[in-house]
């Protein structure tokens, strides 16, 4: 995770157009240490108790996030009725300086390492997500189309090796860069498709789990998502044993072994090409964890067997 800069760090001109947003004066602000962006990212109190979540970040240090807080603000706004997400307050946006006004919402991230009932309890909420149905006109893409490229990280791969690849990775690359070709098509669907999924974008609450951070939504299978949070339940503790939400739990039903293997693959190269990129401009320790999210896919394959 990265430093983040806090509400007192802001310019005056992009505090003063969320207190306008807010229609009062922020009184307090706690900074939250959570995720990648090189923004802010407060929950705050305003003089009258009332609370609210404000991220903000400067086109001067990433190019491409205020874009994303454009995307999730449009999004967000138009998310159908029954989608745990934080309602939309409204915008700032200067031109360089883009913040986001959400409603503060109060709960818990997933454990870390997760635990049991965390896992079930958000693989439920993500088949009810995806069992809602999506307006005709909502603007989303669909999701094989937004990651057809990202799933060409073994070709990539193939066409400039990476030093110090795993060894069995690197003997298997034909059949990788086929399965990952597959995956793209087994992310079809007709689902609200969070497309970010992990302990950081996730809040428990008592009325059930919140989902944060939706810049990436698409159109698409709902089990993807299942599958989401299973890498970060083994991103985060690789000897974990996931086998059993696989084949039990209702959001992977009548899945394919062969889909769940073909999205683990894409997945991978797709992490693996972009761990040796350059770190994002206030990024710092996105391909870190990049690379082990691909180590961690990289280990599974090889335990399932091409």
């Amino acid at each position: 995770m990265n430093q983040r800069i806090t509400w007192a760090q802001l310019p005056a001109a992009v505090r003063e157009g969320v207190e306008n947003i807010l229609g009062e004066v922020v009184a307090e602000a706690v900074s939250q240490p959570f995720g990648f962006s090189p923004g802010s990212a407060d929950r705050v109190t305003l003089a009258s108790g009332r609370r609210a979540f404000v991220k903000a970040v400067s086109a001067d240090v990433n190019a491409s996030t205020p874009e994303l807080h454009r995307r999730e603000a449009a999004v967000t706004a138009a998310l159908p009725q029954g989608v745990a997400a934080p309602d939309f307050l409204g915008m700032y946006d200067d031109g360089t300086w883009v913040a986001l006004v959400l409603a503060d919402v109060a709960g818990r991230h997933p454990q870390e390492p997760w635990v049991e009932i965390d896992v079930l309890q958000v693989l439920d909420a993500v088949a009810e997500i995806g069992e809602i149905e999506l307006p005709a006109d909502i603007d989303l893409p669909l999701y094989q189309d937004s990651l057809r490229d990202a799933f060409r990280g073994w070709e990539k791969l193939q066409t400039r090796p990476l030093a110090g690849m795993d060894s069995w990775a690197a003997g298997n690359l034909p059949r990788l860069t086929e399965l990952a070709r597959l995956g793209t098509g087994f992310l079809a669907g007709e689902s609200l498709v969070h497309g970010d999924l992990r302990a950081d974008n996730i809040l428990l609450t008592d009325q059930g789990v919140v989902l944060l951070d939706w810049p990436w939504a698409a159109r698409g299978a709902a089990w993807v998502e299942g599958l989401s949070v299973l890498l970060n339940v083994k991103t985060l503790d690789p000897n974990a044993s996931v086998g059993h939400f696989l084949a039990d739990h209702r959001v992977f039903a009548e899945i394919r072994p062969q889909a769940i293997t073909a999205v683990m693959a894409g997945w991978a190269g797709y992490f693996l090409d972009m761990s040796r990129c350059p770190a994002p401009p206030g990024i710092p320790t996105l391909r870190e964890f990049q690379r082990l999210q691909a180590d961690v896919l990289i280990d599974w394959l090889h335990a399932r067997g091409l």
